[in-house]
């Protein structure tokens, strides 16, 4: 697949899986229900650990949408 042919798709980190969450107004698990993974991988995703990928970081993505959160795509390095 050429760069051309590849979407253009957010990069979840921890700080914004988390503001999603509290945007939500989910716990953890109640994420994990929502993604249908494990609440354990939530927890990783948020300090880090690990980031979302392939459908997970989609479905994250169309969870955000509906919710109307509001995110980049492609954030820049934050500056402290």
């Amino acid at each position: 697949m050429s760069n051309r042919d590849k979407v253009d798709r957010p990069q979840w980190d921890s700080e914004c899986i988390r503001a999603l969450r509290y945007h939500l107004g989910l716990t953890q698990r109640g994420l994990a229900d929502r993604l249908g993974t494990r609440q354990q991988t939530i927890s990783e995703w948020e300090i880090g650990l690990y980031k979302p990928r392939g459908a997970s970081s989609t479905l994250l993505s169309i969870i955000a949408e509906r919710a109307k959160f509001e995110y980049e795509a492609n954030p820049k390095k934050r500056r402290p």
